[in-house]
This record gives C-alpha cells, structure tokens and sequence, in this order.
C-alpha cells in the first residue's frame, strides 16, 4: 500500500522522544507524530498519551523527498462538527450554531478578540511603564541632592 497524504491508516509507535512519537505505518516505513499533533489539548509529557507497542490511527500530513513522512494523531479523529476547534477567528458560532434567545449577546459577553487582548495589553504596558518612570525620575532626583 502506497503513503499517500491525507490517507489514514493503522500504526504501531515504535519509540517515543520529547518532541514526538515514531510510529511505523508500514514494515520498514516509519513516520514522525510531532508532540503538537497527538492531541487537542497541551501536551507537555507525550508519555502520557502514549507508549512504545500502542496501535493507533495516524493521518498522513506529509511525505518528503527524502522519504521522512510526517503524521497526525489528532487529525486522524473522527469527530462531529461542533466538536472540532473553531478555524475562524470571529468568535461566532457557524450557521446552525445555537444563538441565545432575544438576539445576539451584548458586547462586554462576547468573547474578546485577539485585538482586543492586544489593545488591553499595550494599555496596561503603557501604564505600568509610566509608573516606573516616575519612580526612576524620583530616585533620580533624590540621589542628586
């Protein structure tokens, strides 16, 4: 059977690593699960996930020219749409998605944006970084006299 990308096929993880996981999708052939796709959530230990012997279901990412085949865990899941994490970043639900009663939310409930965070963040930088300048400015002065 040919590793073609996007197919999913069964595997056995032959050797674990702190970056990922070696798993042989064929004998002879073997593939890289990068730690950040054996699951949806952080993982910070893969042993957790996994173990030399485990069989699993892994999608085929890519296959390189020189022959290294990269894998995904996570991909390979089949699971309903509203389970999957949201591609967009508009913070609203898709169509068909529940909406609450008596129209949209009002804007302080809404999820805030990455720009938004952003604005919130400089802000507080801004202000912090003012305080210590007018701290240094006081020391300065007093170290003076």
């Amino acid at each position: 059977m040919a590793i073609e990308v996007g197919s999913k096929i069964q595997g056995k993880v032959t050797g674990i690593t702190k970056f990922g996981a070696f798993v042989e999708v064929e004998p002879g052939k073997t593939g890289l699960v990068h730690i950040s796709e054996v699951a949806d959530k952080y993982v910070e230990n893969i042993s957790d996930f996994l173990s030399v012997g485990d069989e699993v279901t892994v999608k085929v990412m890519k296959v390189e020219d020189d022959g290294k085949i990269g894998l995904s865990i996570r991909k390979a899941q089949d699971r309903p749409q509203e389970e999957r994490p949201k591609s967009s970043g508009s913070g609203r639900p898709k169509s068909g998605g529940e909406r609450p009663r008596g129209g949209s939310k009002p804007p302080q409930q809404r999820p805030a944006s990455f720009e938004d965070k952003m604005s919130s963040f400089m802000k507080d930088s801004e202000e912090r970084l003012a305080t210590i300048r007018k701290h240094t400015e006081k020391r300065g002065k007093k170290s003076r006299k």
